[in-house]
């Protein structure tokens, strides 16, 4: 058992310590120039890419990349409550549900046109219609895994972090252009933008009102990263292609998303104390961080550069998509 415990730190560590400090880099640079840190560990773990080609500290990327993305995505469900449900109003509700299903499916059929996989239709349409980086990662995990899987991954977070801070730049300018009043506001930049961070950031520049509501709204959409996974898994699993039969197979229900299940309805029932759900946050948020700096880095540059135009036009073309249907929505609501 000692031995079992000495070979797994040394193997181990090494990488979860660089994986660690590239986080902490990227927040660092986050905090003191204003960049997305998710952006920051990405492209920072892109540049370690070496680290994990063969090296000491490989194992430990590779469980950090697996672990913290797990741990990470089952914290958030202790930011999740059924009355964020209540408060947004059935009309609202409505409006940002059907505005994540109908972008996914506009993924898929985007995809095809595009001729390119189903797996990256899903990656990108789950990122864009539900919260963006920790979205995609939470896909990918109960995706079947081929030789592009790594690399449509690094993509669709490069494309959904960079498209999230100019979002969270220009739509609050675009509000005001079309004349959206400070609620309105915020329910088109949390239906709209990807990731939690812009769109906190979008709102509460706007205004204190405009804030709080848009936090609220991208909430619900994250509420739904639980039944999306869920749902995805059940389909991959019942599919009957050859191709998949060859394959591990995911979970029926991964263990991190019945963690986030069990934590939201904690949560809603008042049994997880705010300041234990803000700490949470916090180590969600962290371990979200290192685990995109360990996917950095077991991801080459070369290779996603590789995905090509189409990749690029769908999840653009996924972006505009949810915010028409955002703002058709809200001209019909008010």
């Amino acid at each position: 058992m000692h031995k079992l415990i000495s070979s797994f730190v040394k193997g181990t560590v090494p990488g979860v310590l660089i994986s660690v400090v590239v986080a902490v880099a990227a927040q660092f640079l986050s905090d003191h120039y204003g960049a997305p840190a998710m952006l920051m560990a990405l492209l920072l773990g892109l540049a370690l890419h070496f680290l994990a080609e063969d090296g000491r500290c490989a194992e430990g990327i590779n469980f950090s990349a697996g672990l913290m993305l797990r741990l990470g995505v089952a914290l958030l469900g202790a930011r999740i409550s059924v009355d964020l449900l209540i408060g947004l109003g059935p009309g609202l509700i409505v409006l940002v549900v059907g505005a994540v299903v109908l972008t996914m499916i506009f993924g898929l059929m985007g995809a095809r046109l595009l001729k390119r996989g189903w797996r990256l239709a899903l990656l990108t349409g789950g990122s864009v219609a539900i919260c963006g980086v920790s979205a995609a990662m939470a896909i990918a995990a109960v995706l079947p895994k081929n030789e592009h899987s790594e690399r449509n991954l690094i993509f669709t977070v490069l494309g959904v972090t960079v498209l999230s801070t100019v979002a969270m730049i220009g739509y609050p300018i675009l509000s005001k252009i079309i004349g959206l009043d400070e609620r309105a506001t915020g329910v088109f930049l949390g239906g709209t933008i990807h990731d939690v961070a812009q769109v906190v950031g979008a709102g509460f520049s706007v205004s204190q009102l405009t804030g709080e509501t848009a936090t609220v709204v991208k909430l619900i959409r994250v509420m739904l990263l639980g039944p999306t996974v869920i749902l995805l898994s059940l389909i991959v699993r019942s599919l009957d292609a050859g191709e998949h039969r060859s394959e591990k197979r995911p979970p029926l229900i991964p263990g991190f998303i019945l963690g986030f299940v069990a934590l939201a309805s904690l949560n809603s029932i008042g049994a997880i104390p705010s300041v234990v759900a803000d700490i949470l946050g916090d180590v969600s948020r962290w371990a979200l961080l290192v685990a995109i700096a360990a996917v950095g880095m077991k991801t080459s540059l070369r290779r996603v550069l590789d995905v090509g135009g189409a990749a690029i036009v769908l999840i653009i073309a996924e972006t505009v998509f949810i915010a028409s249907l955002i703002l058709i929505g809200i001209a019909i609501l008010t």
